[in-house]
């Protein structure tokens, strides 16, 4: 346990940790962000668009081998 020898290092402490607990929000909130914003229907989209193009190509790549 910390021993504090002023009242102005607990302050000082207090300001520290009231800090960094806003920091950790902040990166939270943005976290939160992110993600909405990866789960948003065009990325989707997008995504399906790439596995299908993907997929069409190998098939078509089976079918001119056989």
């Amino acid at each position: 346990m910390k021993e504090y020898k002023s009242f102005e290092h607990i302050e000082q402490d207090l300001k520290r940790l009231s800090l960094e607990r806003n920091i950790a929000l902040e990166q939270m909130k943005l976290s939160k962000n992110k993600f909405t914003n990866n789960l948003k229907q065009k990325n989707w989209l997008s995504l399906v668009i790439d596995v299908a193009s993907k997929y069409g190509f190998y098939v078509l790549l089976k079918r001119f081998f056989k």
